[in-house]
């Protein structure tokens, strides 16, 4: 006897253990075709390599689930399929493990992928964001006072930035990420109790140990959470956000606080006019979630290149001055960065874009760190995007390093509409690179 034929999700291979992601280049079916066992079903990108995407059995074509050029997470589906193949009743999903659905008589379309839904990651999503400035405000005015040969509006034209805020004595780097990550908790709707993981990015730690992110676990009363800084300088947050990521998509986590905290108005030398009209303090905070609801991460990428090593640097941890020898201050080499900068953004959002499967017209916004106005300028020039898509806050708080974007975004949101398509991107000491595409 014939069995009857069910309805069945298919996910596309991983061709490396360490693979989370791969590219449709070209599907070979559409809905409603048949296929043979072994044939040929779509043409995929991954990181390692091109490969033919093959049937695991016979069928028919009932949905396609991603489009040509699109980038899918290994554990969402991509094809929905009926087959009347009584093995497939016991496949194994190559990257997603089995769904407990499989084998059964789908009532509808969706119920392969509503069970994906239900008992695995559908995807990476970023839940709410928040951020927080100190009060004072310091102007160009105020800082060149210590240099007669420049003016306020000498410092705009090169930087880009007509005042920053600088934190007040009593506070502290703990104290600007508390602040932000409870309007980041408040703005995601979740209850501080649903974070199950905390990541906070700093240069200036409140102290070398414990972390700023254990004060913030105290602080927020979560004592049995995973919580631990990195430091990647100005690319710190997008690094944040790749770990959160890693820890949802390996099954550690479903709700990740991430936070870029920074206070380096304490550590610039006033006789530095490299550094010193640049930096500014505050806190950008939020919620990486497992799940649909909320703005689609697609796509994350890091790196970094280590012959830039002195372009940017500070010899003293913390965010006070030490009482020991050495130079304390943040150093900067602005004409070897510049260069470096240029073109590592450029290339940064081309690649973003191309891997996500978009043009660079469909881009809405391109957030990148707030480093310096001419930087970005010459960047959107190499990168295909035109700088009025560039958006920039930088006027009116300086570079917060690694808080710079998640700021950005707290500023940005409100104009945002659904489906809007963003690349956060940021060049960092060490130098640092990283660029996450998301869909709003």
């Amino acid at each position: 006897m014939e069995m009857l034929p069910f309805r069945m999700p298919l996910y596309l291979p991983a061709q490396g253990a360490s693979e989370t992601e791969a590219t449709i280049i070209e599907w070979r079916v559409t809905e409603g075709d048949r296929f043979q066992r072994g044939q040929i079903l779509a043409q995929v990108d991954s990181a390692k390599s091109v490969f033919d995407f093959e049937a695991p059995c016979s069928g028919m074509v009932m949905r396609v689930m991603r489009q040509e050029g699109e980038t899918a997470p290994l554990v969402e589906p991509v094809l929905e399929i009926e087959t009347s193949d009584p093995a497939m009743r016991e496949w194994i999903p190559p990257a997603a493990g089995r769904d407990p659905q499989v084998g059964a008589p789908a009532a509808s379309p969706l119920a392969g992928a509503a069970a994906a839904r239900r008992d695995r990651c559908e995807g990476v999503v970023i839940q709410g964001v928040g951020g927080y400035l100190p009060s004072r405000v310091v102007t160009n005015a105020e800082l060149v006072k210590g240099f007669p040969e420049l003016t306020d509006q000498y410092v705009y034209e090169v930087t880009g930035i007509r005042q920053r805020r600088w934190a007040d004595d009593d506070e502290r780097p703990s104290g600007m990420a508390f602040k932000a990550a409870l309007e980041a908790i408040r703005n995601s709707g979740l209850d501080t109790r649903d974070i199950d993981a905390i990541i906070v990015s700093t240069t200036t730690p409140d102290m070398a140990i414990p972390s700023t992110a254990a004060i913030l676990q105290e602080r927020l009363s979560l004592p049995t959470v995973p919580a631990f800084d990195l430091n990647a300088a100005c690319s710190g947050w997008l690094y944040a956000v790749a770990n959160a990521r890693g820890l949802i998509v390996s099954g550690l986590a479903r709700n990740v606080l991430t936070v870029g905290v920074e206070m380096q108005s304490r550590l610039l030398d006033a006789s530095d006019r490299n550094a010193y009209f640049l930096f500014g303090d505050g806190a950008g905070a939020a919620i990486i979630s497992a799940g649909v609801t909320g703005h689609r991460i697609r796509h994350v990428q890091i790196g970094g290149d280590s012959r830039g090593i002195h372009m940017a640097r500070r010899e003293a941890p913390g965010y006070l001055l030490p009482n020991g020898h050495g130079d304390p201050w943040i150093r900067i080499d602005g004409h070897a960065m510049f260069r470096f900068a240029t073109e590592s953004f450029s290339s940064l959002i081309r690649d973003a874009v191309a891997h996500s499967g978009w043009k660079p017209e469909d881009t809405r916004w391109v957030i990148p760190h707030q480093a310096n106005g001419r930087i970005l300028k010459a960047a959107a020039k190499r990168s295909g995007i035109p700088f009025d898509r560039f958006f920039v806050n930088m006027e009116n708080i300086g570079n917060t390093s690694s808080a710079s974007i998640p700021l950005a975004l707290t500023d940005v949101e409100r104009s945002l509409r659904p489906d809007d398509k963003l690349v956060l991107c940021s060049v960092g000491a060490g130098l640092t690179t990283a660029a996450i595409s998301v869909e709003w």
